[in-house]
């Protein structure tokens, strides 16, 4: 009777055993084979960038699914795997403003230029989604969406894509749709030259076209821009369209501290 119940207790120990391979190297979870390009997943919370990777390692058989907690761990296996693909850097709940995290993107952006950096992260943010495009990041995918939606987002940004939420298109367009119901307030901000150049501000349109536009001369765009950063005390343009919009969306009430 006791040596019946023997095998099926190896059984059990065997199968037990299994995941236990998988934790001695706790930086890859996909299964040694022919893969050919590799994605690197930075969080430096442990927990959460293992149950990450081996989740995509689930859905994605044919790419090397790695996991570190800083690239400075990754550079040290580099050669252990194939070549990177792309890096996505999970920031969950900070803010992109954080210097440590604004820094993190720049450095990271800066040194990976031919590898796409796509910002994983809690929120959903206009103004975040914005700054993590203008500090060098390839795409912004909000922790909302599903796995397989993930890799899908990150196969866009490898081709050469750039992905931002739907929700932050919504915002712009709101925006721009009731600049022409909310443009009073710049009146007593403004000369109404200005009130002009803000208006291609917030599209997003570059000097020499608002020059055209508006009929004058570049270097006097300049100026307006200029002024315009000075009145709203912002250090570059995007401050400047972010200010502004949080002064459109509040109908005004913004405009006191502007000033």
């Amino acid at each position: 009777m006791n040596s019946a119940l023997i095998p099926n207790l190896d059984l059990r120990q065997e199968n037990l055993a299994l995941p236990l391979r998988m934790e001695n190297n706790p930086n890859t979870t996909a299964v040694p084979g022919r893969h050919t390009h590799s994605l690197v997943i930075l969080d430096n919370r442990e927990l959460d960038r293992q149950c990450l990777a081996q989740c995509m390692a689930a859905e994605k058989a044919d790419l090397e699914i790695l996991a570190f907690g800083s690239i400075e761990e990754w550079k040290q296996k580099r050669d252990e795997h194939p070549p990177l693909s792309a890096i996505l850097l999970n920031v969950g709940g900070k803010k992109i403003d954080e210097p440590a995290v604004s820094e993190q993107i720049r450095k990271l952006a800066s040194e990976f230029v031919s590898t796409p950096l796509i910002v994983l992260a809690d929120s959903d943010d206009f103004g975040q989604i914005v700054k993590a495009l203008e500090y060098g990041a390839k795409g912004f995918i909000p922790a909302s969406v599903s796995v397989s939606v993930c890799m899908e987002l990150i196969a866009l940004s490898v081709a050469g894509g750039i992905f931002v939420p739907a929700s932050a298109l919504f915002a712009m367009r709101h925006l721009l749709d009731s600049s022409n119901s909310t443009a009073r307030p710049l009146a007593g901000i403004f000369t109404d030259r200005q009130v002009e150049v803000v208006e291609a501000l917030r599209r997003g349109k570059a000097n020499k076209i608002i020059a055209y536009e508006l009929n004058l001369r570049e270097s006097t765009v300049k100026v307006h821009v200029r002024n315009i950063m000075k009145k709203v005390k912002a250090t570059n343009r995007t401050e400047v369209v972010f200010k502004l919009n949080d002064l459109f969306l509040s109908g005004g009430s913004a405009a006191s501290s502007l000033c």
